[in-house]
C-alpha cells in the first residue's frame, strides 16, 4: 500500500485491517495480499480470465439455488446475482489482486469473490450483505475452488482448445488430399527408408490428433461433475440436501454446460483426479504437436544441405548476423509451448497427489497450470494450421531425385533375390553413386522392364492406399 493512498478500516475475526478506500475487496483479501507477494501472477491470468468468470458463475448459481430453496430473500438474492453477473462479465477483474501461490484451498480467492460481490450488492441494495453468510451461503472454499477449476476448464476447452484442434485436423486433411500422389523418401532412425506418399505421412498426423481428440472429449466430460455441495469436507454441512441439484440446474442455465453434482463429494474435494486426467490428455496432445512440429522442421531443413522435402512459408528474418537466413519459427514456438505443457502436467500430477485426508491443498496451482496448458495448445494449433500446414510447399523435383537415388528401393527385390543379394546391390549402388536399377540389371537376371516396375516408387506405396 502506497503511503499516500487513502484507505478505510475493515474488521475480520483477527481484528482491524487497512484496505484501500476504493477497493471492493475486504479484510480477508487484504490480509492475503500482504501475506502472499510471491509471483505477481493474479487470477486474471496472462492467458485469460476464465477462472474469475467461473467464480462469478458459481456465486450467481448459488444465489439462485438458495433463493429457490427459500434460504435467502429474493431482494438479497437478486442483488447478489446482479453483482455476480458483473464479475462474470469482467467488469471488476482489477479487484481480484491475489497471487496464485496462496493458501492451498484457495480460501483467499473465494473470499475475494465473496467480498467483491458482497460490496457490490450492498451498494446496489443500500443494505449490508454478508460475504460469508449470504454470498457464500451453502458453500465452502473447499468445494467452490474445485468447482471453479471444472467450470473454467470447460470454458477454455470449448472456446480455445477444441476449435483449435478441429481447425488443425481440417487443414492437415485438406493438405493431405491436395498432396495425394506426391512421393518422398520415408525415413526411419532419421535414415533413408522406403518411399511414402505425402498423403500417407499427413494421414498419420491427422490420426494422432483425432486419437487425442477422443481422449480429450472423455476427460472433458468428467469436468461436468461438480464438487459444489460437499461444502467443508464432503458431508454437505450447512447446505440444504437439495442444494447441489438446484445449483447445477442454475449453472447449466448460466453457462450452457450440462453439469451435474459429483457422485462422491469426498472424492471430488480431496482428489483432483479429473483435473489430472484432463491435464494428461492435453499433455498427450502436446506430444503429438511436438512430433508434427519436429517433422516439419526436419523436412524443411536446408535449403542446400538439409532434407529440403518441403519449404515452409518465410515469416521473418532468421538471423541477426547471417543475411538471408529463414528459420522454421512457428514449429519452434509450438515445440516450446509443448515443452511447457509437459512441465505443467508434472506440476498438476504433484498437486493432484496432495490431497491430505478430506482436502487437496494445491488447488490454485492446479487451476493455473491446467488452464495455462489448455490455452497454450488452443493458441498454438491455429498458428500451426494457418502458418505451416496450409502454406508449406513441397520440393517435388528434389524429392523425386532423392527417391530414384535411394539404395533402399532394393528392398522391393527381397522376395525375388533375397535379403543378402539385395544388400550387396544396395552397397554397390551407394558406393559407386549409381542408380539401383542400373546395378540390379548387372547383378541379377531380372529383365530391365520388370526392374522398372519393381523399383518404381509409385508401385511401392499403392498397396497401402
Amino acid at each position: 500500500m502506497k503511503k499516500t493512498e487513502k484507505f478505510r478500516t475493515e474488521k475480520d475475526s483477527l481484528g482491524e485491517v487497512r484496505v484501500p478506500l476504493n477497493a471492493l475487496w475486504g479484510a480477508q483479501t487484504q490480509r492475503a495480499i500482504e501475506n502472499f507477494p510471491i509471483s505477481g501472477i493474479k487470477f486474471k491470468f496472462p492467458f485469460g480470465r476464465s477462472f474469475i468468470k467461473a467464480l462469478g458463475a458459481i456465486k450467481y448459481s448459488a444465489a439462485v439455488a438458495n433463493q429457490d430453496l427459500g434460504l435467502i430473500t429474493s431482494r438479497k438474492a437478486n442483488a447478489i446475482k446482479n453483482a455476480a453477473r458483473s464479475v462474470m462479465n469482467g467488469d471488476f477483474d482489477d479487484h481480484f489482486p491475489l497471487d496464485v501461490f496462496q493458501t492451498g484451498s484457495g480460501t483467499s480467492t473465494n473470499m475475494n469473490a465473496n467480498e467483491v460481490i458482497g460490496n457490490l450488492a450492498s451498494k446496489k441494495l443500500k443494505t449490508p450483505i454478508s460475504p460469508n453468510d449470504e454470498v457464500n451461503m451453502s458453500q465452502s472454499s473447499n468445494d467452490t475452488i474445485p468447482t471453479a477449476i471444472c467450470i473454467s476448464a470447460l470454458y477454455d476447452m470449448e472456446e480455445f482448445l477444441f476449435p483449435g484442434l478441429e481447425l488443425l485436423i481440417k487443414e492437415i486433411d485438406t493438405k493431405a488430399k491436395k498432396l495425394k500422389g506426391k512421393l518422398k523418401t520415408g525415413r526411419t532412425h532419421l535414415m533413408d527408408a522406403m518411399p511414402i506418399d505425402f498423403y500417407q505421412e499427413l494421414s498419420g498426423w491427422s490420426a494422432q490428433l483425432k486419437s487425442s481428440r477422443d481422449a480429450l472429449i472423455v476427460a472433458n466430460k468428467r469436468m461436468l461433475n461438480l464438487p459444489q455441495g460437499g461444502t467443508a469436507i464432503g458431508t454437505g454441512v450447512n447446505a440444504h440436501k437439495d442444494f447441489p441439484k438446484y445449483f447445477c440446474n442454475a449453472v447449466e442455465k448460466v453457462t450452457g454446460f450440462n453439469v451435474k453434482p459429483a457422485s462422491n463429494f469426498f472424492q471430488s474435494l480431496s482428489a483432483q483426479d479429473n483435473s489430472s486426467e484432463l491435464s494428461s490428455a492435453v499433455k498427450n496432445l502436446s506430444l503429438s504437436l511436438m512430433k508434427i512440429s519436429n517433422d516439419l522442421r526436419w523436412m524443411n531443413s536446408g535449403p542446400l544441405t538439409g532434407l529440403s522435402d518441403i519449404e515452409l512459408e518465410a515469416l521473418q528474418p532468421g538471423s541477426s548476423i547471417m543475411p538471408g537466413k529463414v528459420n522454421p519459427v512457428i514449429p519452434e514456438a509450438v515445440a516450446m509451448a509443448c515443452a511447457d505443457v509437459i512441465g505443467n502436467d508434472l506440476t498438476i500430477s504433484i498437486g493432484s497427489q496432495s490431497g491430505s485426508f478430506q482436502l487437496n491443498v494445491m488447488l490454485p496451482v492446479i487451476a493455473y497450470n491446467l488452464l495455462k496448458s489448455i490455452n497454450l495448445m488452443g493458441n498454438c494449433m491455429p498458428l500451426l494450421a494457418k502458418k505451416c500446414i496450409k502454406t508449406f510447399k513441397i520440393n517435388e523435383q528434389n524429392n523425386l531425385q532423392n527417391l530414384h537415388r535411394n539404395p533402399i528401393l532394393v528392398t522391393a527385390l527381397n522376395p525375388i533375390i533375397g535379403y543378402k543379394k539385395a544388400a550387396e546391390i544396395a552397397k554397390k549402388a551407394y558406393k559407386e553413386k549409381r542408380a539401383i536399377i542400373d546395378v540390379a540389371s548387372e547383378m541379377t537376371t531380372i529383365e530391365r522392364k520388370e526392374l522398372e516396375s519393381l523399383l518404381d516408387p509409385k508401385n511401392l506405396i499403392k498397396p497401402y492406399f
